[in-house]
Formats: structure tokens, C-alpha cells, sequence
């Protein structure tokens, strides 16, 4: 099974570092999930989120030349469906301004006292 970007896949935390935690996946091929890709929200202790032999779904992000995979639990996660925009909020009423151009330029010429 060769590993693809986008693909998601079931694995098995096997080590957690203050940068992110690294996941074996099939076929014993290890991945990193940074700590940015751990959950939706701020991480600042990986610990309070996995642990060391927890079962994790994980999206493929990259895989380098070097054979380092980039991982992310959080985009693994089935987004919900993005709120469409078809009933926007109403705007309110505007009032048009009707004055004519030579009264509007009469209204704003500069007055000056003597």
C-alpha cells in the first residue's frame, strides 16, 4: 500500500513530542502529526489531546523525498458543509438622496465670512 496525499487513514500514536506526535501507519510506516494539525483549536499541550497508543484517523498532508509524511487529524475530520449565503440577512432600507447636482454643489460651496 503506497501512501497518498489526501488519502485518510487509521493509525496508532506511537510517540508525542512538545512539536507534535508521531503515528505509525499500515504497513508500520510512520507519519508526523504537528501539533497545528492536532485539533481545530489552539493546542498548547499536546498531552491534554492524545496519548501514546491511541487509535487516530489522519489525512495524508505531504510526502517528501525523504520519505517524511505530513499529518493532520484535523482535517481528517468531515467538515461540516459550509453555511451557504442563499437567505443573507435583509439590508436595511436606504434612503436615496434626490437633490440635484446644482444643489448639492450650492450646499457645499465654502462660505466665507467677512
Amino acid at each position: 500500500m503506497s501512501i497518498e496525499v489526501g488519502s485518510k487513514l487509521q493509525g496508532k500514536v506511537t510517540g508525542i513530542t512538545h512539536f507534535g506526535a508521531f503515528v505509525e501507519l499500515p504497513e508500520g510506516i510512520t507519519g508526523l502529526v504537528h501539533i497545528s494539525e492536532v485539533a481545530d483549536n489552539y493546542v498548547k499541550d499536546i498531552n491534554e489531546h492524545l496519548k501514546v497508543g491511541d487509535e487516530v484517523l489522519v489525512k495524508v498532508l505531504n510526502v517528501e523525498k525523504d520519505g517524511k509524511i505530513g499529518l493532520s487529524i484535523r482535517k481528517a475530520k468531515d467538515q461540516p458543509p459550509a453555511q451557504s449565503h442563499s437567505n443573507p440577512r435583509p439590508r436595511p432600507n436606504r434612503v436615496n438622496d434626490f437633490r440635484t447636482k446644482e444643489s448639492f454643489e450650492q450646499k457645499n460651496e465654502p462660505v466665507f465670512e467677512r
